[in-house]
C-alpha cells in the first residue's frame, strides 16, 4: 500500500499518523507541495484532483483524508474505539467529520495561508482585516470544538480516543507555526492535546509536525518557487 503526503498539509498529517501510530504498513510517497509536485503529469493520471493525501492499494486509488482513515479503519482491523461499529459512536465521529470541514479546518488552514503563503503569491503583506477576520473566526471554530463537541470527555466522543480527535488536532496544530496559538489560554484544548499525544506517541507526534512549525524553513523555499503564481487566482477568489 503506498500514501502519498505532505506533512505539510493537517489532512495528510492525520492520516500519517494514524498509520504510523497503529503500524499499518505502508511506503510513504512524498508529493512536494511547496514544489508544485501535485500539478504534474505523472501524480495527474493517479489523481485528476492533484490533491493529497492519496492512497494506492494495488490497483485501489483513494483521496480524501476522511475517507482514506475510514478505509485503513476498516481494512486493517484497529481498535473498535478509533471509528466505533456502535451506531450512535459512529454517528459522533461522522458528525465531527463532516463539521470539521467548512469550519476548524477551513479557518486554521485560512490562518496559516495568511501568515505564510500571501505575501509570495499576491506580493504584499496581508491586510490587517483580513488577518483579525481570520484569527478571529479560527476562535470561533475553537469554542465551538470546545462547546459542542469536546465539552467535558476526555475525547471528542468519550473516553478513548477516536478518528475525529486526529483529524481535530492536525488542524489545530497549523498556524501554530506561523505564530499563532490555538490552545493559548484555553485550558481545556491543551489537557486534550496531550492526551491526544500520549495516545499517539509523543516522539510521532512532534517529528510529525517538525516540518509545519519550521514555517521559516517553509517559507524560504517559496520564494523563489515560480509555481506558486498559479495560485494567485484561486487567492483572489478566496481571499477578495
Amino acid at each position: 500500500m503506498e500514501l502519498y503526503l505532505d506533512l505539510v498539509s493537517p489532512p495528510c498529517r492525520a492520516v500519517y499518523l494514524f498509520a504510523e501510530a497503529l503500524k499499518i504498513p505502508f511506503e510513504f510517497k512524498l508529493v512536494d507541495l511547496s514544489a508544485g509536485q501535485q500539478y504534474s503529469e505523472e501524480f495527474g493520471k493517479l489523481s485528476v484532483v492533484k490533491k493529497v493525501p492519496v492512497l494506492k492499494d494495488g490497483s485501489f486509488v483513494l483521496t480524501e483524508s476522511t475517507a482514506i482513515l475510514e478505509y485503513l479503519v476498516q481494512k486493517c482491523s484497529v481498535a473498535d474505539h478509533w471509528f466505533p461499529a456502535d451506531l450512535q459512536q459512529r454517528a459522533r465521529v461522522n458528525e465531527y467529520l463532516s463539521w470539521q470541514h467548512l469550519n476548524l479546518r477551513s479557518h486554521c488552514s485560512k490562518v496559516f495561508l495568511l501568515r505564510t503563503l500571501y505575501p509570495f503569491v499576491m506580493g504584499s503583506e496581508v491586510p490587517k482585516e483580513k488577518m483579525d477576520a481570520a484569527v478571529e473566526d479560527m476562535k470561533q471554530s475553537l469554542n465551538l470544538l470546545e462547546d459542542k463537541f469536546l465539552q467535558n470527555k476526555p475525547f471528542i466522543v468519550g473516553n478513548k480516543i477516536s478518528l475525529a480527535d486526529v483529524v481535530a488536532m492536525v488542524e489545530i496544530m497549523q498556524p501554530l507555526g506561523t505564530g499563532v496559538d490555538g490552545f493559548q489560554g484555553r485550558p481545556k484544548l491543551m489537557a486534550w492535546r496531550d492526551r491526544v499525544k500520549k495516545e499517539l506517541g509523543e516522539k510521532l507526534f512532534d517529528k510529525t509536525h517538525e516540518a509545519v512549525l519550521n514555517s521559516s524553513g517553509l517559507q524560504q523555499k517559496m520564494q523563489n518557487n515560480s509555481e506558486l503564481q498559479k495560485l494567485k487566482p484561486l487567492f483572489i477568489k478566496y481571499f477578495r
